[in-house]
């Protein structure tokens, strides 16, 4: 293999628990909300699919799937469609809601997978190209730099900085073109066979990992490194 690619939420990081992420935009914003009223938004909040990288929603309202659909094309279609779905959990401040999607974005709400740095280190010294895929609304290379991956990577291709998102084969095009790397001699690593299987469309190989939390998932990405050879 000369390139691997590699999906970015849930796959190489993982964002925090819904409940830490409610807690700590509570406690950054000094508004109270009581335990047990906490839990009880923290829940819905999870059900709502209201925490971009956490569960996906039990149901998308019909005002909003179009929107859901075409989230990750742009930053403000992504903003729009995790907010709406945050407002339907009342909340003793309105503004929490997009102090909320604020938090999501910080290097503080994600946690890499145990065994990612000693794979894309090892991809790196034995000379294979390393790109980040994703489809999201916002850059995470901050979240990479903050916790010492960015040195790894050699390429983002984020789908709302290109309109573009998985499993559209043109957004595997841009990563592999990026990297200088034959589609039949690059690898996709991610965690929606949906999504990230569209790589298979252009000749790449493709390996899945289970969306787990952290302390469930120590070392899924090992394989990796048989795989490429």
């Amino acid at each position: 293999m000369a390139a691997v690619l590699f999906d970015f939420s849930g796959t190489l990081f993982r964002v925090e628990s819904t409940e830490s992420w409610l807690r700590a935009v509570l406690k950054e914003t000094g508004v109270p909300l009581p335990e047990p009223r906490l839990a009880e938004a923290a829940r819905a909040l999870d059900a709502a699919g209201a925490l971009p990288g956490g569960a996906e929603p039990v149901e998308v309202p019909e005002e909003l799937a179009a929107a859901w659909a075409v989230r990750d094309e742009s930053a403000e279609l992504h903003r729009a469609a995790y907010t709406a779905l945050s407002r339907r959990v009342p909340l003793p401040d309105p503004a929490l809601h997009d102090a909320l999607y604020e938090r999501h974005m910080t290097p503080a709400a994600w946690t890499p997978y145990p065994d990612a740095a000693k794979v894309l280190r090892t991809l790196g010294e034995r000379g294979i190209g390393v790109g980040v895929v994703s489809n999201i609304g916002w850059d995470p290379r901050p979240v990479f730099r903050e916790h010492g991956l960015d040195t790894y990577v050699d390429a983002y291709v984020l789908s709302y900085e290109h309109g573009v998102q998985k499993p559209d084969p043109r957004l595997f095009t841009v990563a592999c073109e990026a990297l200088g790397a034959d589609p039949r001699q690059t690898l996709m690593v991610g965690d929606n066979r949906a999504a990230d299987g569209g790589a298979a469309a252009l000749g790449c190989g493709v390996h899945f990992v289970d969306h787990l939390p952290v302390d469930r998932r120590p070392d899924a990405l090992l394989p990796v490194l048989d795989l490429v050879g």
